[in-house]
């Protein structure tokens, strides 16, 4: 309720803020508020939160649904979404940390701290080639999925549970293209990175991340994995909507086990407002985010290492680019920063414009395959409205 409140407080002083162009947000944020709500019926999305972020104060929040089904719980302010492979900026940010603090260069060969991967076949010359910064950006050459032996039973864990069952992959895993010469996203490469941070560390993955990154951003009720007790009243569960309709629930509080810096974040609204204004900056607080990770160090992460060929080319003259741990999409005549995640029916999206120090994010805790059965029309179908509906008429409206 406080944190509502906040909002509402704000709305009221935005005409100090923004002038003669206060009406004009206050309508279009209106119009868009009965969109999102309009559309999450359409969806059958069961529930989800967005919020958008001008300045380091939020603008706008919404909430929509039910967080939990079987227990009667609704979406509010306090809901734990899984943030999935949004996990990996965080995992980069940890990486630069480690590079800033003189721990690691990225020019490093990622066998220097994960020896194993010399068992990798790798037609393309030698293993020791391939390099931290390259994984960074997914242009090391490894597969997409981190698990390709199954996964879609019950008794079947949701990821690899250790370290030893990747070893064991790696004999029968090769390069996929020559290390640097295109992007191919990558989720067992962002996995090596985190057993770079724990061995550097010497300390679990989880405790290094909640020292130096969640705990620093005052992120006090995220966490990886597996949910602490007290706040599992607050964990929203996840839900699938096949293709006839037919909804079953995903695993609830899931375990990403052994790829946990590849996707493990579970976090609500309010700690991941504190990681966007993080993100965008405050000069008031900057000597405080300087300790976890310095600005020119961050912005570094959004510069492109290499265009992005695969994604829709919606919206207006779209251009992608990988940076490090961060996608670049030119869009709207705009750039922006940002990253998604989909893992166990639970998807995302964070967008950050870094000119106009402005941001939003949503979070679904279901996946409709096909909505009125069109398999063309999916969750992530609303995704991209939400984007252009943001891109074109939203974020223009703030001024740098």
């Amino acid at each position: 309720m406080k944190f509502l409140t906040i909002i509402c407080l704000i709305l009221l002083t935005m005409t100090t803020a923004f002038g003669q162009d206060t009406k004009k947000i206050e309508e279009t944020l209106k119009t868009f508020d009965s969109f999102y709500h309009e559309g999450a019926k359409k969806y059958g999305i069961v529930g989800t939160s967005f919020v958008f972020i001008h300045d380091d104060q939020v603008v706008d929040f919404q909430t929509h649904g039910m967080s939990h089904l079987a227990n009667n719980y609704k979406t509010d302010e306090n809901t734990i979404y899984h943030w999935a492979s949004i996990s990996k900026t965080l995992t980069g940010i940890a990486i630069m940390q480690l590079r800033d603090r003189g721990k690691l260069k990225l020019e490093d060969p990622i066998t220097k701290y994960v020896p194993e991967l010399r068992m990798v076949h790798n037609p393309f010359g030698s293993m020791d080639e391939i390099t931290i910064a390259q994984l960074l950006s997914h242009i090391a050459g490894f597969r997409g999925g981190t698990f390709p032996f199954g996964g879609d039973k019950d008794w079947h864990p949701a990821e690899p549970t250790n370290w030893s069952q990747l070893v064991a992959m790696l004999p029968y895993t090769e390069i996929l293209f020559k290390p640097g010469s295109k992007y191919s996203y990558s989720n067992p490469g962002i996995v090596y990175l985190g057993q770079v941070i724990e061995r550097l560390s010497g300390e679990d993955f989880e405790v290094y991340m909640d020292k130096n990154v969640l705990k620093p951003l005052e992120m006090y009720h995220s966490f990886y994995d597996t949910t602490p007790y007290h706040l599992l009243k607050h964990r929203s569960h996840s839900y699938q909507i096949d293709k006839k309709g037919k909804m079953t629930e995903g695993r609830f509080d899931m375990d990403t086990g052994i790829t946990v810096s590849n996707g493990g974040l579970n976090s609500p609204f309010p700690d991941m407002i504190k990681y966007l204004n993080f993100l965008i900056g405050d000069p008031k607080k900057q000597t405080e985010y300087d300790v976890i990770l310095k600005r020119s160090s961050l912005e570094e992460m959004w510069q492109p290492v290499m265009d992005v060929l695969d994604e829709p080319k919606d919206g207006q003259n779209r251009k992608d680019f990988i940076g490090k741990c961060f996608f670049i999409e030119d869009n709207f005549g705009q750039r922006f920063i940002g990253h998604s995640g989909h893992q166990n029916n639970f998807s995302a999206h964070l967008y950050l414009n870094p000119t106009t120090r402005s941001a939003y994010l949503v979070a679904y805790n279901t996946f409709n395959q096909a909505v009125g059965g069109n398999e063309k029309v999916t969750t992530d179908t609303f995704d991209t409205e939400i984007k252009e509906f943001m891109f074109g008429k939203v974020f223009p409206l703030f001024k740098k």
